[in-house]
């Protein structure tokens, strides 16, 4: 079984590539951050340990995480996001090894990784890690049309993330998603092939 590392900015395409991945070649979508947000469900020992180290002010009405101001608190404070991607990340990498040896075991062919920052956390789960670019300004124009947001927030989003040369950098593969799907398409059925 192969596994693929799928990474990029926001607004790059990414989505669009999962689910052509998954109809086109049966591949097994696992992203990242859904199953961060799974294991850090009320109950669970991420979530212990999230309350525990931050406090009762990150429990909201409802008895789960309070996710805007757990927000708050990492982004204005380093050591605060350190300690909490010191609490996340192992349990995620370690659920998706688990996951990834159980759908080997099922007989699945490709198994896809998708991560904003799997060029920081889990390219070591990755047999190959590609970034889907598009160019910035295809990027701002998907992220108004779609989300409806604005200048400032796509601004925001686009600044924090990791930049370009570091995707290249880290990545096996480039599949540029700029134009047509079509041709995104062609550009994943060549690296497939190989």
């Amino acid at each position: 079984m192969k596994v693929l590392g799928i990474t990029g900015g926001v607004g790059s395409g990414k989505s669009e590539t999962l689910r052509y991945l998954e109809e086109e070649y049966g591949a097994y979508v696992c992203q990242m951050d859904e199953t961060a947000k799974r294991l850090q469900r009320s109950g669970t020992d991420c979530f212990r340990r999230i309350v525990g180290h931050f406090g009762n002010r990150v429990v909201a009405s409802d008895g789960e995480l309070n996710r805007v101001e757990l927000g708050r608190i990492v982004f204005a404070d380093s050591e605060e996001l350190r300690a909490l991607n010191d609490i996340v990340h192992p349990a995620v990498l370690q659920w998706v090894r688990r996951d990834i040896e159980q759908k080997r075991a099922e007989g699945r062919q490709l198994y896809v990784v998708e991560a904003a920052l799997l060029t920081e956390t889990g390219k070591e789960l990755c047999d190959e890690l590609w970034y889907i670019y598009t160019e910035e300004g295809v990027r701002r124009e998907r992220l108004r049309a779609s989300r409806g947001y604005t200048k400032e927030k796509i601004a925001q989003m686009i600044a924090a993330q990791p930049p370009e040369e570091r995707f290249r950098a880290v990545c096996t593969a480039v599949i540029d998603n700029s134009g047509d799907f079509e041709d995104t398409k062609r550009q994943i059925g060549e690296r497939l092939k190989q």
